[in-house]
């Protein structure tokens, strides 16, 4: 990554993590050998003029005049390659006298390097913590901050078209601050290159939609603009704008040999800059073209670079001088030089650079597998790939980490031992999984499972099936989970090795506590725990008492829950990841069945806290559907569908009932959406996970559904009733409770049994004041509507009524006026109207969260603090909550924040 540290063009010569190089003249003196001298002399044109350009330009300038303020701001100008958008942030930056500038460039790599344009700034700290274990990406992205909150900086980052998931991650730590720090952000990017799942997505996402951010769009340019680039020429501007489409690179090509004809296509414009090259000069050319990366100045002596050649590539205008080394002044014209490749020269091209980094000191092992990669080198392939993925794994990388070992094991020989294979499969498997990649995870791990009998190796086989016993759960395949964890029990009790039977039993455990088979899942929690301390495994050995301490916690022993949330602490302390998920999720649900929203809301914060930091981006997504449930519940709805729809379009958790109950709930509440299609589907799953815990949920929202709607659901009045006892398991006795109160209100009369909570028991018998302060003291709003509106006292249903107008859940709301009337009460409420209407329901989870913070008492320049953003910024958060709140001002907003649900 080329990058550039001035201040008025004079670097101080600070070396802390991002600090850089001040000038090439200083960059040359320290590098050996004459030829990194000659390339820094390296021909560099006037800077061009930037057409139709002026309001980008302002809007960037105006994002540096921030900086020299003391404020941040974060930029990202996109567009088609060849719009402009390196020239446009080079033209600010050049007039950021005074500002230290840190340039940095993403790697046009097949598999982009973990942190690319953060490992190459040459830093010995950066460097470190990159490549060590026990170091998380949060920490790598804390200490990058820090750098740059140390003095007023324009950070660029070009090209995050190239760039990898840890980078993005890191980019989105620093923005979502970036108000709270001297710092402009400026990247780039080509728009029609980052798809939906690209990892730059979410991160040009907040550029979207966060405070102290916004998206530039480069458009081509116009035939005026175009006129004035030719003019003089001679060229028919008209006939220029058709061939270039109005690209400002391709316009600037023809422009410049306005003599020649005019070419046919842009790879000829670029091409005609080689015509008069020397055969070796080409080859050099093509040589640097197989470099997406640039071809580093150690590489020139020993690919035979010599001084006479440098300059004579340099006439050709198609080279830039960078950080380290030589590279295309645009991608583009890398692209074009590189079809001048005869067939078959790539692979000796590729050859020849891989050989000449494999000399040199640490080379970048992503590079190496590139060029090993085009060389078809398979054997070099196989050693740099595993390298590269062990790298990608050290820096939080996880999808770059994947692609490695894919190619790894695509270059694996042909008569590698079975033994190989499978270890990397199952290496594989764990980075798909993580990365919320599970239908390609489960596929890895079943091709290894004939590897590992073929190997031998039967603990292989066993964990295997303990890794599908999970993905296939996750992806709503209950029979199937069911049966690959009885292979994997059966096999690991009959094998002499502890830690298997410890992994087996961990997995198989939580999978039965989900599904409410709860004597199994103490028994696997036993079990693994025996076998953990056989093992000598202090992680297996918490993971079996969790699953021990957690059945106790979902079914209400007294202590559990503390015992649980002391051992979640224990495992993120050891940086067991996975281990401490599995306990937020006991955690999770402990809260969720019993409605208690805030503490459900506090667990959830928490979790998410953990799994961003730890880059789980598969425990992320789940926790954010338990996250869109806990709005629903709460009345926060716009939150709630922001979270499920996110779930939902990752297509990474189709076997979770929780978007979809939530969109449902959400919908039927409110009255404004069809629930229908998200109704059959949670029915569709909860049919095929065949469980209480998912049963339960689905049928008390198609209940509501029924009681809103007055039509006769078969699943209401017949399933759910012959069904009951059997759902009444120990640890479902609240969405028991919850479901037998919605067949009340449908006219349902069932026995609940003697184990229905206390809310649940005082609603039936009509001890409405006592169930509503119940919910009221639980933060469910909701909840404590309805046990108003369950109260045969009219009194009370109009307060109920009232309770979920301010709610915003004016379809519950309209079911109970009709009712009201049918019973000829004369003073019905009127249905609020939308421009008088406190709309707690309409807040985003970012204005969620500072409204949180405002019904704490925090001052405007706290809440700046806590949420990293500016004081002005909390100030317009604010004021648009208290709008859509419609309270007066923040002490209203603090007295009633239990009633607005933000206590």
């Amino acid at each position: 990554m080329a990058q550039q540290h001035q201040r008025d063009g004079v670097g101080d010569g600070r070396r802390g993590l991002l600090s850089a190089v001040s000038d090439p003249g200083r960059a040359a003196h320290h590098a050996p050998g004459a030829l990194r001298e000659v390339a820094l002399t390296m021909h560099h044109s006037e800077a061009p003029r930037l057409l139709e350009r002026e309001r980008e330009l302002d809007v960037l300038r105006e994002g540096v005049r921030q900086v020299r303020d003391g404020l941040g701001v974060g930029i990202a100008v996109a567009g088609e390659s060849g719009t402009g958008k390196s020239s446009a942030i080079a033209a600010v930056v050049r007039e950021a006298a005074g500002l230290r500038v840190l340039r940095g460039q993403c790697d046009p790599l097949g598999t982009p390097r973990p942190l690319g344009p953060f490992r190459d700034l040459g830093m010995a700290d950066l460097l470190a913590r990159a490549s060590a274990d026990e170091v998380h990406l949060s920490e790598t992205a804390g200490a990058v901050l820090r750098e740059l909150a140390a003095e007023p900086t324009v950070l660029v980052v070009e090209d995050l078209h190239w760039a990898d998931a840890a980078s993005t991650d890191v980019l989105r730590h620093v923005v979502r601050r970036v108000e709270t720090v001297p710092v402009a952000v400026l990247v780039s990017y080509r728009d029609l290159e980052i798809g939906p799942r690209h990892p730059a997505r979410r991160l040009l996402g907040d550029f979207a939609a966060l405070d102290g951010l916004r998206t530039l769009a480069l458009r081509p340019l116009s035939v005026d603009g175009v006129a004035t680039a030719v003019d003089g020429s001679g060229l028919d501007p008209v006939r220029v704008h058709a061939l270039t489409g109005g690209n400002p690179f391709y316009v600037a090509q023809v422009a410049q040999e306005p003599d020649r004809p005019l070419p046919d296509s842009v790879r000829d414009t670029i091409l005609a800059r080689t015509a008069d090259l020397e055969p070796e000069d080409l080859e050099t050319l093509q040589l640097i073209a197989c470099s997406p990366d640039g071809l580093d100045d150690r590489l020139l002596p020993l690919v035979g670079v010599d001084l006479d050649e440098l300059r004579r590539l340099d006439r050709t205008t198609l080279l830039v001088r960078t950080e380290h080394g030589i590279a295309f002044r645009h991608e583009l014209a890398r692209q074009a030089v590189e079809t001048t490749i005869p067939p078959g020269g790539a692979p000796r091209l590729h050859h020849r650079l891989l050989v000449s980094l494999e000399q040199v000191d640490l080379p970048s092992p992503a590079t190496l597998t590139h060029h090993a990669l085009g060389a078809r080198d398979a054997a070099r392939t196989l050693v740099h790939a595993r390298e590269a993925a062990s790298e990608a794994v050290a820096a939080g990388s996880n999808a770059e980490a994947a692609a490695f070992l894919e190619v790894a094991l695509d270059h694996l020989p042909g008569g590698a031992p079975s033994l190989e294979r499978a270890q990397l499969l199952m290496q594989l498997a764990q980075q798909l999984y993580v990365t919320a990649r599970l239908p390609e995870s489960a596929a890895a791990t079943r091709a290894a499972i004939p590897l590992w009998r073929d190997a031998g190796r039967l603990d292989g086989v066993a964990e295997a099936h303990a890794v599908l016993n999970v993905l296939e759960y996750q992806s709503g395949r209950r029979a199937s989970s069911n049966r690959h964890a009885a292979q994997a029990q059966e096999l690991a009790d009959g094998l002499d090795s502890p830690e298997t039977v410890a992994r087996v039993h961990a997995d198989a455990g939580m999978v039965a506590l989900v599904n409410s088979d709860l004597a199994r899942a103490v028994a696997c929690g036993r079990r693994t725990t025996e076998a953990g301390a056989a093992a000598g495994s202090e992680e297996h050995v918490l993971a079996g008492r969790l699953l021990v301490e957690g059945v106790a916690c979902i079914c209400g022993e007294p202590g559990a829950r503390e015992r649980v949330a002391e051992l979640v602490g224990t495992a993120r302390r050891h940086g067991w990841d996975e281990t401490a998920w599995r306990g937020y999720i006991m955690l999770t649900i402990h809260a969720m069945d019993r409605g208690e929203l805030r503490t459900m809301q506090r667990v959830v914060e928490e979790t998410l806290v953990h799994t961003h930091g730890r880059d789980l981006r598969n425990a992320t997504l789940w926790h954010l559907s338990l996250r869109a449930i806990l709005h629903a519940r709460a009345g926060r709805w716009s939150a709630a569908r922001e979270d499920a729809e996110e779930v939902l379009a990752s297509g990474a958790c189709d076997g979770s009932i929780w978007p979809h109950v939530a969109l449902a709930t959400a919908a039927l509440r409110v009255g404004d959406q069809d629930p229908a299609p998200h109704l059959e589907q949670a029915w569709r799953l909860a049919r095929t996970l065949d469980e209480p815990g998912r049963y339960l949920p689905v049928l008390s929202c198609l209940a509501e559904a029924m009681w809103l709607s007055g039509t006769p659901d078969d699943r209401v009045t017949t399933f759910a009733v012959e069904h009951l006892p059997a759902l009444c398991t120990a640890d479902q006795v609240w969405p028991v409770g919850d479901l037998v109160l919605w067949l009340r209100r449908v006219g349902i009369a069932v026995e609940p049994g003697p184990d229905l909570p206390v809310p649940h028991r005082a609603s039936l018998e009509r001890r409405t004041a006592e169930v509503a302060t119940w919910w009221q003291r639980s933060g469910n709003v909701f909840d404590e509507a309805m046990a108003y509106a369950d109260s045969p006292d009219a009194e009370d249903r109009v307060r109920g009524v009232v309770l979920l107008d301010r709610l915003g859940a004016i379809g519950t709301a309209d079911r109970l006026r009709r009712e009201l009337r049918r019973d000829g009460l004369a003073s019905v409420p009127s249905r609020p109207i939308e421009s008088t209407r406190a709309n707690p329901g309409g807040l985003t989870n970012r204005q969620l969260e500072v409204a949180r913070l405002v019904a704490r008492g925090h001052t405007n320049s706290e809440i700046a603090a806590q949420t990293f953003i500016s004081t002005k910024t909390a100030e317009h958060h604010v004021s648009a909550i208290l709008a859509k709140l419609q309270v007066a001002n923040r002490r209203e907003l603090l007295v009633r924040a239990g009633e607005l649900g933000l206590d």
